[in-house]
């Protein structure tokens, strides 16, 4: 019978060497092994960074097969996975597989770095786009881009084609913001970014659903979800259509609070106060006994913004947008449906306006667009002379002026 062989102080030799071969052979294992449906990612060449986030980084690549196709690449996060792939970011994968529109972004594919030495054994791993020239936020920013109002007309009916699509799949975007908001040079709009997308259900009898409402910036982000609620539904994506076509005017957010409790109040002093005249069921949420919520205010939506939009059928849309109870907002299709995208001027192909811009204008690598700047060029540019008495309302700078 063969007996383990043992070094000079009497100890097992194998009981050492075998753990570091097993080691070594996993280490080869993940080294060599072929993945037949990730290809990797250095068939592509990063030409720029075109975005930063919580979500990680976006590139700009060149296939280099092929000098002329380019791509996006968005970095997926693995710093915070001990073991294995973001359920995140596996949600996301899946949603934008099930997602096929003209208004939604398409993902190629997934590929990944080999996993070496060097990296210890751990890919990176990245989603991979077709590119887009601009994002909605970065063409804002650049005053010397102008939407003519059949313009404006046309990324809103694209807007609102690839909300109604995802809604109707079942699919919430939960992050609708103007840099998710991508736009190709051909002038083609696509919905981006669904690393907070969800599915959701249609609530039966009394099980009501328990979605997280930490989502959606804050600036864009409904009054249901700051006031706790967690069944929600379409409405939160509508609530950012409106705040995202009043942009399209005013060329900055229109409500930027720093905290959940300023951003409240500037809600109601736009869109009027929290009240069960107008909101039904606005008591029964969790944090409406919790936060301090005036009750004075007077719905203002149309009042403030015809200074900006000067179209009687925008502003009507846009107040049918900005609904504080979230089963008065419009929905997609019954929006497509309004005279505003029925009347002349008619929606606008974008491709001759963005042809006299070569240069890609993504938010990431523009000025900040939360400066007074913006505002003041734009309001000299419309001569809106009425504004400067209205700059203070209670110690609060309105945005939207």
């Amino acid at each position: 019978m063969a007996s383990s062989s043992r070094d000079s102080h009497g100890t097992q030799s194998g009981s050492i060497t075998q753990p570091m071969q097993s080691l070594t052979a996993k280490q080869k294992y993940i080294e060599d092994y072929d993945f037949p449906y990730c290809d990797e990612s250095g068939k592509y060449e990063k030409v720029s960074k075109i975005g930063q986030g919580t979500f990680g980084e976006v590139f700009k690549a060149r296939e280099k097969k092929s000098n002329n196709k380019f791509v996006a690449m968005k970095k997926v996060l693995m710093d915070n996975e001990k073991e294995g792939f973001p359920i995140t970011a596996l949600r996301e994968i899946r949603i934008l597989q099930l997602l096929k529109h003209e208004n939604v972004v398409n993902l190629i594919e997934i590929c990944r770095t080999k996993a070496t030495q060097n990296n210890r054994y751990r890919s990176t791993f990245y989603l991979v786009f077709d590119f887009c020239d601009h994002d909605l936020a970065g063409l804002l920013s650049n005053m010397n881009v102008k939407f003519s109002l059949g313009e404006i007309k046309k990324v809103m009916q694209q807007l609102l084609n690839g909300l109604y699509y995802i809604h109707s799949n079942k699919i919430l975007h939960r992050d609708m913001k103007a840099a998710n908001v991508l736009i190709t040079k051909n002038g083609v709009l696509k919905l981006a970014d669904f690393g907070l997308a969800r599915a959701f259900s249609i609530t039966k009898g009394k099980q009501a659903n328990r979605y997280t409402n930490r989502v959606v910036t804050l600036w864009y982000r409904p009054p249901e979800l700051l006031l706790g609620d967690r069944n929600y539904g379409p409405a939160v994506d509508m609530w950012g259509a409106g705040c995202i076509m009043a942009e399209m005017w005013t060329r900055s957010p229109i409500m930027q609070g720093n905290s959940e409790q300023q951003q409240l109040i500037f809600i109601s002093q736009l869109c009027g106060s929290f009240t069960t005249e107008v909101w039904p069921d606005v008591e029964n949420l969790d944090l409406y006994s919790k936060m301090e919520l005036p009750m004075n205010y007077t719905r203002k939506v149309k009042e403030r913004l015809r200074h900006y939009v000067k179209d009687t059928q925008g502003c009507d849309l846009l107040d049918k947008l900005l609904q504080l109870d979230p089963k008065s907002r419009i929905d997609a299709d019954t929006a497509l449906n309004h005279d505003f995208f029925w009347s002349d001027p008619m929606p606008t192909d974008l491709s001759k306006m963005l042809s006299q811009h070569t240069t890609s204008m993504f938010e990431y690598l523009a000025p900040s667009r939360r400066s007074g700047q913006m505002m003041r060029q734009h309001q000299q540019q419309i001569a809106v002379n009425q504004v400067q008495t209205k700059q203070q309302e209670n110690s609060y700078q309105d945005r939207v002026y």
